[in-house]
């Protein structure tokens, strides 16, 4: 690739089919495909770029699936750690649909509560259940409050 096609911003191809993440925290590609459940042993195609020049944000990534539109729970996911991410449904190499994220105001079955005496992780037959706060994550059963490194306790 050229310098000159570096400049204009054109880094990764174009899909035709699939879902751009947008406006990911500078750094935080690789946690997004992790919460969404891509590992390097699923079957998507994807490119990553990080730490990519930004109009809105001084650095963001960017993420493109090839041939998949995410459900409403994975973009919930993704809210945590990129609030700002903006997600584009891609439809013969055209923007079908666009939307930003939104942070739901509980998270049912998504995060594991780290408090190993919670009920949630008793092999009881519930699901786990937090309150999002400004202060981090509120478990519902034991109190316990995730207030960093979101990503490690994701399901």
């Amino acid at each position: 690739m050229t310098g000159d096609a570096t400049e204009r911003g054109l880094l990764i191809s174009p899909i035709k089919h699939g879902t751009v993440i947008d406006h990911i925290t500078a750094g935080e590609a690789l946690n997004v495909l992790k919460i969404i459940g891509i590992t390097g042993t699923t079957t998507e195609s994807i490119s990553v770029a990080t730490n990519v020049k930004s109009g809105k944000m001084a650095k963001k990534d960017i993420v493109k699936i090839e041939n998949r539109e995410l459900f409403k729970d994975e973009v919930n996911r993704i809210s945590l750690i990129a609030p700002n991410a903006s997600i584009n449904i891609i439809r013969d190499y055209k923007v079908f649909a666009k939307k930003g994220v939104e942070t739901p105001e509980f998270l049912v079955g998504i995060v594991r509560c780290p408090n190993p005496g919670c009920i949630s992780n008793a092999n009881e037959p519930i699901q786990s259940r937090f309150e999002v706060q400004e202060k981090g994550l509120h478990c519902l059963y034991c109190d316990w409050v995730i207030t960093r490194d979101i990503t490690s306790y994701i399901i």
